[in-house]
């Protein structure tokens, strides 16, 4: 199953006999001290016709605290989140935000991790529909997903820490919090041991857009993910991460998610911290 789907293909699919559920997940990272982004205004001033707003803060994670800024949802808020927007195990998703892609992965990665067949990215977000927008306010039929997690797409701090030293663990953040440069929200910067940086920004092009799948196999060669080896992702708090995943399987390579993240790794001091370009 593919994990992204164009524009093009995604105006053709609404016309056909099945056509996907569709989920507007538009959020942004806010800085400390500044004004918080408000995605359901924006969905309300116009959205891809038929899409329902989903809250990533409020539906796709838990309050922040001891196991990061973003850490999973409870199952029973996100499952019933999910059957509001009309979501069912029998009919496709599409799953967009505002063009960067990170929110509308980490929608994506929840309900793949929890079972759903059939998910999909609009490759390169709102800015890629040509269509009109509505601002209709969508009531959809509810729909019947019951979530059942995969404990094999999940990584915790415990489990991060194996796999930098036994597979690949790849760092999403930028370059210079990865090397503890620069570190503006969390309590120290750095990196996990043995963890390999990865920008997240560095697999798609100019438009936001994925990279083609032979690109980024190559990429990630480089890298040391390749199919057959064992690769888990973690970023500032399990968000930019998700899009990281979503390349890799656009790459043909499985990978994990490490939800907790830098947030929850550098908050507990006896954690070890890695800094500089060297994993080690």
């Amino acid at each position: 199953m593919e994990a992204i789907i164009t524009a093009t293909e995604l105006a053709d699919d609404l016309t056909g006999p099945n056509p996907p559920v569709l989920l507007d997940v538009r959020w942004q990272l806010t800085q400390p001290g500044a004004p918080s982004f408000d995605g359901r205004a924006a969905y309300t001033e116009g959205h891809l016709p038929g899409a329902v707003f989903v809250d990533l803060d409020r539906e796709l994670a838990s309050a922040p605290g001891g196991n990061g800024r973003h850490p999973l949802p409870d199952l029973a808020v996100f499952g019933a989140a999910m059957r509001r927007a009309g979501v069912s195990a029998g009919r496709p998703v599409v799953v967009y935000d505002g063009g960067l892609g990170w929110a509308a992965a980490r929608a994506w990665w929840l309900l793949r991790w929890t079972g759903h067949p059939d998910v999909r990215v609009l490759d390169g977000g709102l800015p890629s529909w040509q269509g009109a927008l509505s601002t209709d306010v969508i009531t959809p039929v509810q729909g019947d997903f019951e979530p059942a997690p995969d404990a094999a797409g999940l990584l915790d701090a415990d489990g991060a820490a194996v796999l930098a030293r036994s597979g690949v663990l790849l760092d999403a953040r930028a370059g210079e919090r990865y090397r503890g440069e620069v570190e503006p929200i969390d309590r120290v910067g750095g990196h996990i041991p043995g963890a390999v940086s990865a920008p997240t920004a560095e697999n798609v092009g100019p438009d936001g857009r994925f990279l083609p799948a032979a690109e980024l196999q190559s990429r990630f060669k480089g890298l040391g993910a390749a199919q057959g080896t064992a690769v888990g992702v973690y970023c500032g708090s399990g968000v930019s991460a998700a899009h990281e995943v979503l390349a890799l399987a656009v790459a043909g390579i499985p990978a994990a998610l490490y939800v907790g993240s830098w947030s929850e790794w550098s908050a507990d001091p006896s954690r070890p911290v890695a800094v500089g370009p060297d994993p080690q």
